[in-house]
C-alpha cells in the first residue's frame, strides 16, 4: 500500500478571486488545470470583486 503524500507536497496555485493560495484536492485531480477558485463562495462572488481601475468599464 502506497503512503500517504503530505499537504506540503501537494501542489498549489492562487485563487484568482481572493489571490489566497489552495492546495491540490482529490476531486479536482481530473481538471486540476481548469480549477482558478479555492471555493465555491469564491466562484460566485467573482464578478463582485473590486474591479481593476486600469480595465475598461461602464460608468
Amino acid at each position: 500500500m502506497p503512503r500517504q503524500k503530505r499537504k506540503s507536497d501537494l501542489p498549489s496555485k492562487p485563487c484568482a478571486t481572493c489571490g489566497r493560495p489552495f492546495t491540490w484536492r482529490k476531486k479536482w485531480e481530473r481538471d486540476w488545470e481548469n480549477v482558478r477558485h479555492c471555493s465555491e463562495r469564491c466562484r460566485r462572488s467573482r464578478g463582485t470583486a473590486s474591479p481593476d481601475p486600469a480595465s475598461p468599464g461602464k460608468r
